[in-house]
């Protein structure tokens, strides 16, 4: 039988904020253009591998500010989550194991039949 942890609410509450801003920041970044300063466009293939990438033009202020405010909030979150006074109650392989579950913990159980 698995081991289940009695996590409290804003620990909880802190890990789930914490996937979701993660989400939110990674969903953004894929949106924006490649290079925050606006560049020209290059080709170089005498590394080890061809490398292109086009014209950047650079992401706004607006743009830079909500990347900034999403990291900012991540670090934050992260700090909290992981210096969370409950981590104390617990040892060693404990402390590793439940960390994992509070990674995992807003996923729905798995089916019977393992999918």
């Amino acid at each position: 039988m698995a081991t289940t942890y009695d996590f409290p609410s804003d620990l909880l509450a802190g890990q789930e904020e914490l996937h979701q801003v993660r989400a939110e920041l990674s969903a953004l970044l894929k949106r924006l253009p490649w290079s925050v300063e606006p560049v020209d466009g290059f080709s170089d293939d005498n590394g080890w591998r061809k490398v292109e990438r086009p014209a950047s033009p650079g992401w706004t202020a607006d743009e830079q500010a909500e990347v900034e405010k999403l990291r900012r909030r991540e670090h934050e979150l992260a700090v909290f989550v992981t210096t969370h006074r409950y981590w104390s109650e617990l040892t060693g392989q404990d402390r590793v194991a439940a960390r994992s579950h509070l990674k995992h913990a807003h996923e729905p159980p798995p089916d019977h039949d393992g999918r």
